[in-house]
């Protein structure tokens, strides 16, 4: 077997109510947080929740609650101008993926030479970023287990992917409190988002014993739960086991890696703006179907852990059943193809091409257990734009 290795925040405090831990966490981490959230935290009350422990803590904060989209290298520059004007020593991100995602580059900018455009890749980062303590509003991307983040350049148009490990958070507190009053579209996005890391992570050619076991765990615990949390926003059970399952599906896929899914889902949203998780979902049972050729046995333990009765069949009749488990349950949470968003189709098959270049470029796609040419990348954006 190949040397592997693990990394993972320092700590990681999970559990109903764990946020109130944020009072003894930030002990010794410096005398001033910047926290960095979104409008719809600050409306929640969850923002004035956080400062208020700071300040049990006798922690000063500054407030940058301006991340509403994905983040791009404005809202990074911005960020950062805060942390200089307002003498911050530390991180608190509090929101989704965008917020913490935001708060990472932030923080690698605040401790390295030049712009975030500059790290762009992986394992450029020569200096630890400010530390930083990572809180998950949603279930999820996994953000606040990762050693990546995702800054759109508004100069360029791309999606930079930068991956390091110093952008792992030094703490992460996944309450899922914090998560009941996401709304059923946020819901279905973000716990698809977190399947799609499960199996992705699952399946990468990058993948180890450890991380088998965290992903397989995480599409039982989402596959179980997703509908339920879908269904009823104050079911705590589901809501539970949907934060347990995104954060097991973080440290999976932090430490193996993702593949075609991923890998086409940063063009769609470059040149098109669908939201990452959604994207994510759109593109995954297609992908599926394509690629798990590549290795049965995995797939076919994919069918099972998510709940389809795999009793009597052959191991290439249960692997060809995981997309069909995938689609049904994307079907049940309403998700629409790319046509159905209303996607330019003409400017869609225009870019088609480039996307799938952009999508090869990336990297990610090299993990998955059947390479996929331009071409056949092409057909699988036509199939996700009409379905079927």
């Amino acid at each position: 077997m190949m040397i592997k290795e693990i990394r993972l925040p320092a700590r990681i405090i999970t559990g109903m109510g764990s946020l109130d831990k944020l009072a003894e966490v930030v002990d010794g981490m410096g005398k001033k947080a910047l926290i960095v959230s979104d409008k719809v935290v600050t409306d929640l009350g969850y923002l004035d929740k956080v400062k208020e422990i700071l300040g049990r803590a006798n922690v000063d904060a500054a407030v940058y609650n301006e991340v509403n989209q994905e983040p791009t290298n404005v809202h990074v520059e911005t960020g950062l101008k805060i942390v200089k004007d307002e003498g911050c020593d530390f991180l608190v991100a509090i929101g989704g993926g965008s917020a913490i995602d935001a708060a990472k580059a932030i923080g690698l900018v605040a401790t390295n030479p030049g712009s975030i455009s500059d790290y762009m890749g992986q394992n450029k980062v020569k200096n630890p970023t400010l530390p930083m303590i990572a809180v998950p509003t949603t279930a999820g991307t996994g953000s606040e287990v990762t050693r990546n983040t995702i800054i759109t350049d508004l100069n360029t148009n791309v999606k930079m992917l930068i991956g390091s490990p110093y952008l792992i958070p030094d703490v992460a507190i996944d309450d899922p409190a914090l998560t009941m009053t996401m709304p059923q579209g946020v819901t279905a996005s973000t716990g698809l988002d977190a399947l799609t890391h499960a199996i992705e992570g699952y399946v990468s050619k990058q993948a180890q014993p450890i991380t088998d076991e965290w992903a397989l765990s995480a599409i039982r615990l989402i596959a179980g739960n997703l509908r339920q949390a879908w269904a009823d926003g104050s079911n705590v059970t589901a809501r539970s086991n949907m934060m347990l399952g995104q954060l097991l599906a973080g440290m999976a896929f932090s430490n193996s890696s993702v593949a075609l899914v991923h890998g086409m889902a940063r063009p769609i949203g470059a040149f098109f703006h669908v939201a990452h998780g959604i994207s994510n979902a759109v593109l995954l049972p297609h992908v599926m179907r394509f690629s798990w050729i590549g290795n049965p046995e995995k797939f076919a333990k994919i069918t099972e852990a998510m709940g389809e009765n795999v009793e009597g069949l052959s191991v290439l009749d249960a692997a060809e059943l995981a997309a069909d488990a995938v689609e049904r349950l994307c079907a049940d949470l309403n998700v629409p193809t790319y046509q159905e968003m209303g996607l330019d189709e003409k400017k869609y098959f225009e870019v088609a091409s480039r996307m799938a270049q952009d999508a090869i470029a990336s990297g990610s796609p090299g993990h998955n257990p059947r390479a996929a040419t331009v071409d056949e990348i092409v057909e699988i954006y036509r199939l996700a734009y009409y379905g079927g």
